[in-house]
């Protein structure tokens, strides 16, 4: 802060590097979703936490559990909840939960009752009764939901809607909210900051901005994922057709895909490939720990790393996708 108690910036910390930066701003948006009460407190310690963190459980199975192409949807579970069941790629998700929780991570872990839960009841409505055999991954997610002073615990009840604060030093602020609603909450946020003097007025440049797509023959419809770069994955397997091979006889993704993502999408770590830049990780656990030591030497490759590199990810990566498969 500054002398007259204005946040003038932030101290960054590198997690890969450990090193310190320090980032002058004149305006600071606090978006850390389950986190924001931390952010809040080194600006204002005696502040009320605003955020009541929630998990909610998502199950994969493999798409034969699911009856047809479209999405399943129970309205009403036993306690009055909402589950799904969705295709995704040749899998089905299912889920979720509505868990309060009282202390957070940055990696969630699945409690052994929210699994059984939705195994339960999502085994009503499937082809087939699914088991713990049967996921191949498990993940959650932290809801970050605004607390209710009077009912901290009754999650269910809490509003998603989403909140925009400005503290006394121009921290600006963002809780609850959700996924469908981010566009609203940052319009409101940047609007926030305007009119507090924070930020000049401009025109929407996102607006209109048209989603890219893709056209012309592809090796894989799979593929139209990567917009018009997808044409570019495809020369990476005209010139050299073994990079046509898949990574994974139980995973979709080629070698093309890792060594174009290299170049293009900034992975610094094998879990950035494998959980974040695809979806190996959420699609199918076990398997994609398998796969590890293939995509770390690929990566390696292009990106200058040597032999301890592969080693130190592999087995980093593979005590991490432990998370996301179910305990017996």
């Amino acid at each position: 802060k500054d002398s007259c108690g204005k946040i003038e910036g932030v101290e960054a910390i590198d997690l890969v590097t450990g090193e310190k930066y320090m980032i002058k701003s004149r305006l600071v948006i606090n978006c850390t979703g389950v986190f924001a009460d931390e952010i809040i407190h080194m600006d204002t310690p005696e502040a009320k936490r605003m955020i009541k963190p929630s998990q909610g459980v998502h199950l994969v199975f493999d798409r034969s559990f699911l009856n047809g192409k479209s999405a399943l949807m129970i309205p009403k579970t036993d306690d009055g909840r909402v589950l799904f069941a969705i295709p995704w790629y040749d899998k089905t998700v299912a889920g979720t939960t509505d868990t309060p929780l009282n202390n957070i991570s940055r990696e969630p872990v699945p409690l052994t009752g929210e699994i059984d839960f939705i195994l339960n009841t999502a085994g009503r409505y499937m082809v087939r009764p699914p088991t713990r055999e049967d996921i191949l991954s498990v993940f959650a997610g932290l809801r970050p939901l605004a607390s209710d002073p009077d009912n901290p615990h009754a999650t269910k009840e809490i509003s998603r809607r989403h909140k925009i604060i400005l503290s006394g030093s121009d921290l600006l602020t963002i809780t609850g909210g959700k996924w469908t609603t981010y566009r609203c909450m940052a319009e409101e946020a940047v609007d926030c900051a305007i009119k507090a003097g924070l930020l000049q007025k401009r025109k929407c440049v996102t607006k209109n901005l048209k989603i890219e797509s893709v056209s012309g023959n592809l090796p894989s419809e799979r593929l139209k994922v990567y917009g018009e770069n997808a044409h570019e994955i495809g020369e990476i397997m005209k010139e050299k057709p073994e990079l046509a091979e898949k990574i994974s006889e139980k995973l979709p993704y080629t070698k093309a895909e890792i060594i174009w993502i290299c170049s293009n999408e900034m992975p610094v770590t094998l879990e950035d490939m494998l959980s974040r830049r695809l979806r190996a990780l959420i699609l199918d656990a076990a398997e994609a720990a398998k796969c590890a030591p293939l995509v770390a030497e690929i990566m390696a490759g292009e990106m200058g790393y040597d032999g301890r590199w592969i080693e130190e990810q592999v087995a980093c990566f593979r005590k991490m996708a432990g998370n996301y498969l179910p305990s017996t």
